[in-house]
């Protein structure tokens, strides 16, 4: 089996519009959760979500074609661009081989909301000719590959807030099984809309802290109340180990393990099973490695924190031995289908400076979330192995491994 490994990455959320300056502010501890402008939530039982601010889709893409996409292909095409410069993929790298693993939970919620109203109280000759292909989740990949001139696989992964997670591993088949030497995996989502706050809210699933936006996200802590909606992209370039040091690149890391389960239970309430099954697939499959900290799916509702916890102790033997684990989810809020790509590559930039980022917000134990959660600040640490984790509705389940080389 061939051997895969990272090579770039790229990341956009609401605390930064680069890797550099987005991982600098997680590890300080800075949060972007903030009162929604990207649309009028005054009548919304929930106000608050993690908005990028100031981002220009015209850096990306030609000003009149900014119409004819999402916001979440906006912010794909720009961690996409960040990684592939990362990465230095140059015209020398075969785009017949060069392919694309896209990932996103909902696709382009704000135009589907937009143009049904048009339908509804315009007529459907008003709908936009662009809507559809606004709209589609693997149009992500439509437009990065026709931007970056790829040829090779293009595939797609829409499942829930694993999707990132997913679309690494199907990324990191196609390598394993010759069918490209290097493949950009691309997460990202942009659902802060009317439709998308006010659906999550309707299911109980989403804080209503508006009073203190920047203390309503709180991984693990007793008095967590739901998640807070973000938005962003991540992106890694995933490459063939001989591939990439032929050509001279860098490389993060190789990606060892990676596991995928699925609950079998309820459409929303997660269980110990399903994420348990997929880390222990992912160990399996890394062979004797020693985790050094997991990035946690921590979303900050009662019963994922909970489990998620009770998954790590029953997988490593009780709590005396779990590695730290972090969730980011504080600073950037739930990106939904981006958040496993957006974690992974703050995984990796955690190993490449040996800095744990924190989990911000966490003041209060709760007795059945016992774990170092890395509460205190960013912490100093030797990362050689470290594991990520998502999960998501419909009780679908990813987890991947990455090993320092």
């Amino acid at each position: 089996m061939r051997r895969v490994v990272v090579t770039g990455l790229g990341m956009i959320n609401s605390v930064g519009q680069d890797k550099e300056s987005s991982f600098s502010a997680i590890l300080n501890g800075e949060c972007g959760i903030k009162k929604i402008e990207l649309f009028d939530a005054e009548k919304f039982s929930v106000k608050i979500a993690g908005e990028i601010i100031g981002f220009d889709p015209s850096e990306v893409m030609d000003a009149k074609e900014v119409k004819k996409a999402d916001r979440f292909i906006h912010l794909g095409l720009k961690a996409s661009k960040e990684a592939i410069i990362d990465a230095n993929i140059g015209e020398s790298v075969d785009r017949e081989r060069f392919g694309i693993s896209s990932a996103s939970g909902i696709g382009g919620l704000p135009n589907i909301e937009k143009n049904s109203v048009v339908c509804e109280t315009r007529g459907p000759r008003r709908i936009s000719p662009f809507f559809i292909p606004s709209s589609l989740v693997n149009m992500l990949g439509g437009f990065v590959s026709i931007e970056h001139g790829i040829k090779g696989p293009n595939l797609s992964s829409v499942t829930a807030c694993a999707a990132g997670t997913h679309a690494i591993a199907e990324a990191s088949k196609t390598i394993m099984l010759d069918g490209a030497d290097v493949m950009l995996v691309v997460g990202a989502e942009s659902a802060i809309c009317g439709a998308g706050i006010g659906g999550f809210a309707s299911m109980k699933a989403l804080s209503t802290n508006n009073e203190n936006p920047k203390e309503s996200s709180r991984p693990f802590d007793a008095d967590r109340n739901g998640f807070v909606m973000g938005e962003g992209a991540g992106a890694l370039v995933l490459e063939e180990y001989e591939h990439a040091v032929a050509r001279g690149a860098k490389i993060y890391a190789e990606v060892v393990g990676f596991g995928e389960s699925g609950d079998a239970n309820h459409i929303t309430t997660p269980v110990v099973d399903g994420p348990l099954r997929a880390m222990k697939a992912a160990m399996r499959m890394a062979g004797d490695v020693k985790v050094d900290y997991i990035n946690a799916h921590g979303t900050s509702t009662p019963a994922n924190d909970k489990n998620e916890t009770a998954a790590v102790k029953e997988l490593f033997g009780g709590a005396e031995n779990c590695p730290p684990m972090s969730s980011i989810k504080g600073q950037i809020g739930h990106c939904l289908g981006a958040a496993g790509a957006i974690e992974a590559v703050v995984s990796l930039m955690a190993m490449r400076d040996g800095k744990l980022p924190p989990t911000i917000n966490y003041t209060t134990k709760d007795e059945n979330c016992d774990l170092d959660y890395v509460s205190n600040g960013v912490r100093d640490a030797e990362l050689n192995v470290v594991m990520s984790n998502s999960f998501g509705f419909g009780g679908t389940n990813g987890v991947v491994i990455f090993k320092k080389i």
